[in-house]
């Protein structure tokens, strides 16, 4: 099972790279982030030389003025970016009509679904590990603490899996790129501002709600702590898309 995923991964992964897809994502991906960076820097030494030109004590800490909203940001970066990235997955199969062919193979559903998925991640896992270069400049000129920053990646890998878990079964639902992509931004920022209406559901509906929310599961992450019940949220969340994407896909085979 593992060798098929594979294949099936490592080939879509190289297909982004033949295409301008994945430049113009990673590309637009950095822009974006390093401008965020540089801003986020900047207000931090300004925060910090009002503090101390007007003796108000202690700044503002490096994790809370960097690091917390630079990471928070990234995962709205994400969420426009992900559609982008697996709008094509099954999509492109569709509708050049080479997903009777993957159907067909003697390689198992699970593994050609694993594979789509894990093909994505490796992408995102690529974008993530050129923002390492954040870090290594905090680094270099301050002292930043490690937790929040681990922590951080591990959250933001983890909601950026819920993105792609969403992505891939709507991209299993149609041949049209754009509506795949549209369909995924749109379940996407419903899951991501769902806790908006805890305030008028009610207490109950309000706990429900909040813990549907892909954002609320992410603050723990922010601050530095790893919470079992928000790790397992997440892989439950990305093992239901997947589930979804297997019955969309299986009753796709018996048309």
């Amino acid at each position: 099972m593992i060798k098929n995923t594979w294949i099936i991964a490592h080939r879509d992964f190289k297909a982004y790279f033949t295409s301008p897809i994945a430049y113009i994502v990673i590309a637009g991906f950095l822009g974006i982030m390093g401008w965020m960076f540089f801003f986020n820097l900047t207000h931090f030494n300004l925060q910090n030389m009002q503090y101390q030109q007007f003796n108000m004590g202690k700044g503002v800490s490096i994790t809370e003025g960097i690091i917390r909203p630079l990471y928070g940001n990234m995962n709205v970066i994400f969420l426009f970016m992900v559609p982008f990235i697996t709008m094509r997955l099954f999509a492109e199969e569709k509708k050049l009509h080479t997903i009777e062919l993957l159907m067909t193979s003697p390689i198992h559903l699970s593994e050609i679904i694993l594979g789509k998925f894990f093909s994505a991640f490796l992408l995102v896992l690529v974008m993530l590990g050129l923002t390492v270069i954040y870090p290594i400049v905090l680094f270099a000129t301050g002292n930043p603490e490690w937790g929040p920053i681990i922590t951080s990646y591990i959250g933001t890998l983890l909601l950026a899996g819920c993105y792609l878990s969403i992505g891939v079964l709507f991209s299993s639902m149609t041949e049209n790129q754009i509506v795949a992509g549209a369909l995924t931004f749109a379940a996407g920022l419903f899951f991501w501002l769902i806790s908006w209406a805890t305030q008028t559901a009610g207490p109950v509906w309000g706990e429900i709600l909040t813990y549907l929310s892909l954002i609320s599961h992410y603050n723990n992450f922010g601050q530095g702590l790893l919470n079992t019940s928000d790790i397992f949220y997440y892989l439950s969340f990305i093992g239901v898309g997947l589930f979804l994407t297997h019955r969309v896909l299986d009753s796709y085979r018996w048309r």
